[in-house]
C-alpha cells in the first residue's frame, strides 16, 4: 500500500499550490497504466531494469514538482533545470534572513536528505509493485484492462473533477514533455541572445557625445526592492502606496521638483533582482543566471560605464552585500562600491535588510554627495527595506538624528516578526504595502530635505513581489519615475509620453526594461536643435555648474526649477 501510494503521489500531485486539493488525487494517470502494462509484458532482468529506471524517473518527477511549487509561489514560473541551478546560494541566504541561519541550515539539510530518500525509495516502491503484479498476473491484467477502458471513456467524454482537472490524467507525461521542450527552446533562445550580444551601439558613441543633457547633474538610480505594478494599482494595499506617491508629488512640486512616470517590464518576478539591474544597465534581456554569468564576464557597455567615460564619479551602494563584489569594478566599472561593511552602520538588522533605507540614503549623501569639491556623481543604490519578508519595518527619523544608525536600535523589537506576519497571507500583503510606502517616503523625504538643485533621481522597481502578494496572474511591470529640479531634464523626454507625477496611471506607457538604456542615452545625448550654452563647449567635461558643457538648454527650451 505504501509503495502504491508513493507512485500514485508522484504521478498525480500537482505542481502548483492552488491546484493542491483532495480531488486532484482522484485522477486516473495514464502513465501508471502504461507502466503496469509494461511490467506485465516484460520478464526477468528487463522488467527489473524498467522498474528501476521508471522509479528514478518518478523520483525526479516528484522532486521537479516540489521545486515547481516553490518557484511558482516565489518567482511566478516553474523551475527551469537549465538556468535555475545557480540560485541555491541566494535562496539559502534569503531563507536564513527570513527564519534564522540555524533553522535555515536545518531546513536545507532536511530537504537534501528528503530528496535523496525519494530517489532511493521510488525505485524500491516500483520494484515492490512489479513483484506484486507478477504474483497476481491475471488479476493485474483485468485491473489494467478495466482501468484502461475507464480512462479512455473519461478522456473521450472530458470528465472533469472541478478544479482538480480531468479524471483521465496525462499530467506527468505532459510535464516531462513540456519541460524537455522548454530546454530545447532555452537553447535556441541562448543562440539568439549570443547574436544580440555582439551588437552594442553604446560602444560607438564618442565620449564627448555621451550624456550631454545631464552635465553637472548628480544622477541617482534607486532600485526599490519588489516595487511592482501591484503596489500602485488593483490591490488592497495600493491605496496606501498611492497616497504616499500623490502626497510626495505635491511635496516635491512645492519644493520646485517635477517628475514623470511610466512602467518597465522586468525580466524577473518575485526575486533575483540582479537580473533586472543588469538588464537596465546593459540594454540586454537578462532573464536567467546563465545570461547574467555570461554578461558580467564580457565587455558589454553599461550605463554606469557610460557615465564614467563622460566624467562622472560612479558609485554602487548595495546594503545587502556582505562580501566583495568584483563584478562591480570589472564589469560595471564603478569607482567605488559600498555594502553593509563600509558605510559606518552601527544599528540593528531588519530581517533581510542590514540597515534601513533612510540610513542608506544618508550614508550615500555623507560619503559622496555632500563633499563640495568633486565631480558629479552617478550612483546606483538598492533600497532593501521592502525586501521579503517585509517585517519588521523601521520608521523615519529626523535626518539630523540618523548618525551611525544606533537611533534605530529599538525599532526591530517594536515591529512584527516575520514568523508572526507570515502566518496570515493578508498580513503579508499588508506588510508589503507598508514596506513600499516606507521606502518611497524615505526617498521623497531625502529629496525634499536636502533640496539638491542638481539632482536627477531615477526611481524604479526591480520586480513584482512574490505570488503571495501579486497573485497568480500578475504581470512583470514595475513603476519608474524621473525626478528633477530642472525642467529642461524632463523636456528631453517629452516625446516618451510619460505621465506627470510619481504615480503612473494604468494607461501609462510600458517599455521592456532592456529598452531603457539606449533610449535614455539617446534622449540625453546631443540634440539636433541644441547649441552650447554661453561659455560652454560640446566637448567640455561635466562640471558642478548646470550650465557647464553640452546639454544646457537650447534657445526655446525651458530651463530653471520646475516650480518656478
Amino acid at each position: 500500500m505504501l509503495a502504491g501510494l508513493l507512485v500514485w503521489l508522484a504521478l498525480v500531485v500537482p505542481n502548483q499550490l492552488d491546484r493542491l486539493t483532495p480531488v486532484a488525487f482522484l485522477r486516473l494517470p495514464v502513465e501508471g497504466l502504461v507502466l503496469l502494462a509494461a511490467v506485465l509484458t516484460l520478464h526477468g532482468r528487463a522488467r527489473r531494469l524498467v522498474a528501476v529506471f521508471a522509479g528514478l524517473g518518478l523520483g525526479m518527477l516528484l522532486i521537479l514538482k516540489v521545486l515547481d511549487v516553490g518557484f511558482i509561489a516565489a518567482l511566478g514560473r516553474p523551475f527551469n533545470p537549465v538556468v535555475d541551478r545557480g540560485y541555491l546560494d541566494s535562496a539559502a541566504g534569503l531563507l536564513g534572513d527570513s527564519i534564522g541561519r540555524r533553522t535555515a541550515d536545518l531546513v536545507l539539510v532536511a530537504g537534501g536528505m528528503l530528496g535523496i530518500a525519494v530517489l532511493v525509495a521510488m525505485p524500491l516502491a516500483v520494484l515492490r509493485l512489479t513483484r506484486l503484479v507478477d504474483r497476481h498476473r491475471s488479476g493485474a491484467t483485468r485491473t489494467v484492462t478495466v482501468l484502461g477502458i475507464v480512462w479512455l471513456n473519461c478522456a473521450a467524454l472530458g470528465v472533469q473533477l472541478g478544479t482538480g482537472g480531468p479524471v483521465a490524467s496525462t499530467d506527468a507525461a505532459s510535464l516531462a514533455w513540456n519541460r524537455a521542450g522548454q530546454v530545447r527552446t532555452d537553447l535556441r533562445n541562448e543562440r539568439a541572445f549570443a547574436a544580440a550580444f555582439g551588437r552594442d551601439p553604446l560602444r560607438d558613441i564618442p565620449t564627448d557625445q555621451l550624456l550631454t543633457g545631464l552635465r553637472g547633474k548628480d544622477v541617482l538610480i534607486a532600485f526599490v526592492e519588489s516595487y511592482g505594478r501591484v503596489a500602485v494599482q488593483g490591490s488592497a494595499f495600493s491605496a496606501g502606496v498611492d497616497a504616499v506617491l500623490d502626497a510626495g508629488t505635491s511635496r516635491l512640486n512645492a519644493a520646485g521638483f517635477c517628475s514623470r512616470s511610466a512602467f518597465l517590464t522586468s525580466p524577473t518576478f518575485g526575486g533575483i533582482s540582479w537580473l533586472a539591474h543588469s538588464t537596465l544597465q546593459s540594454g540586454l534581456w537578462i532573464d536567467n543566471q546563465l545570461r547574467y554569468d555570461r554578461l558580467v564576464t564580457s565587455n558589454r557597455s553599461t550605463l554606469s560605464e557610460a557615465f564614467r567615460r563622460a566624467g562622472w564619479r560612479t558609485v554602487s551602494d548595495v546594503p545587502s552585500d556582505e562580501q566583495d563584489w568584483p563584478e562591480g569594478t570589472s564589469f560595471y566599472h564603478y569607482d567605488k562600491t559600498y555594502d553593509a561593511r563600509n558605510v559606518g552602520y552601527a544599528g540593528p538588522r531588519f530581517s533581510y535588510a542590514s540597515m534601513p533605507d533612510q540610513y542608506t540614503l544618508a550614508a550615500l549623501r555623507r560619503l559622496e554627495i555632500a563633499p563640495g569639491d568633486r565631480a558629479p556623481v552617478m550612483a546606483e543604490i538598492d533600497l532593501v527595506s521592502s525586501h521579503t519578508p517585509w517585517a519588521p519595518l523601521p520608521r523615519l527619523v529626523d535626518w539630523d538624528a540618523v548618525g551611525d544608525g544606533s537611533v534605530f536600535a529599538a525599532m526591530p523589537a517594536l515591529g512584527s516578526s516575520p514568523s508572526v506576519v507570515w502566518r496570515d497571507p493578508a498580513r503579508v500583503r499588508a506588510a508589503y504595502g507598508q514596506s513600499i510606502a516606507y521606502s518611497l517616503d524615505a526617498l521623497i523625504s531625502y529629496v525634499q530635505t536636502y533640496h539638491d538643485d542638481n539632482l536627477v533621481l531615477i526611481v524604479l522597481g526591480d520586480h513584482q513581489p512574490a505570488t503571495i502578494v501579486s497573485g497568480a496572474a500578475a504581470g512583470r511591470d514595475v513603476p519608474i519615475s524621473i525626478v528633477t529640479h530642472d525642467r529642461a531634464v524632463l523636456d528631453r523626454i517629452s516625446g516618451w509620453g510619460w505621465q506627470d507625477g510619481l504615480r503612473p496611471r494604468p494607461d501609462a506607457p510600458v517599455w521592456p526594461m532592456d529598452a531603457f538604456r539606449d533610449r535614455f542615452l539617446s534622449a540625453y545625448g546631443p540634440q539636433p536643435a541644441s547649441s552650447p550654452a554661453p561659455g560652454g563647449s560640446p566637448s567640455a567635461g561635466p562640471g558642478r555648474s548646470p550650465s557647464a558643457g553640452p546639454g544646457a538648454p537650447s534657445p526655446g527650451q525651458r530651463s530653471g526649477p520646475c516650480g518656478g
